[in-house]
């Protein structure tokens, strides 16, 4: 007899637990995907604008670092009147199961290119949603205009009207 109440009972927690899921999820999908890793360094490939014409380097050049929490991103690219635009951050990171969040510790931005000169950024944390399919990492970094799509070894990063990025993971 006792057999056969801890066969229901056991059979009650599988569906309530199957069901409660389901309804906290709210997509009715029960896969739950760990969020890869992104560690490595990154290397600029190429940018592709909306015109189609694509800059590769020396016209535009980038390399980033995800080591332990710790972004170090770095890239430059010159105008066809010779004028430059770089960007380089230092920052700490974290993600959880539905978010990335990023704290710059210092960025400095030159835009000669817009006339902006430079701006520089400290001590500023943002978080923004992530989103993973198992086999897509997806999210807009909080301090730049791109979205970002971690795939494999590759990542690209577009920011709409602007330019689409192609980077390459080289360790």
């Amino acid at each position: 007899m006792k057999k056969k109440y801890y066969t229901i009972f056991f059979f009650v927690v599988m569906v309530v637990s199957l069901f409660g899921f389901k309804y906290i999820n709210k997509t009715g999908d029960t896969t739950i995907y760990k969020i890869p890793s992104i560690e490595g360094t990154y290397k600029f490939e190429y940018r592709k604008l909306p015109d189609g014409t694509t800059l590769k380097p020396p016209k535009v050049m980038g390399i980033q670092t995800f080591t332990h929490g710790v972004r170090n991103f770095n890239i430059m690219w010159t105008d066809k009147n010779g004028k430059h635009f770089s960007f380089s951050v230092y920052s700490n990171y974290k993600f959880t199961d539905s978010t990335y969040t990023e704290t710059i510790h210092f960025g400095v931005m030159n835009d000669e290119i817009s006339g902006k000169g430079l701006t520089y950024i400290t001590n500023q944390t943002k978080t923004v949603p992530i989103k993973y399919d198992g086999k897509k990492l997806e999210f807009k970094f909080p301090f730049d205009p791109p979205a970002t799509t971690f795939e494999g070894n590759k990542m690209i990063a577009a920011a709409k009207g602007m330019f689409t990025d192609y980077w390459e993971k080289i360790k």
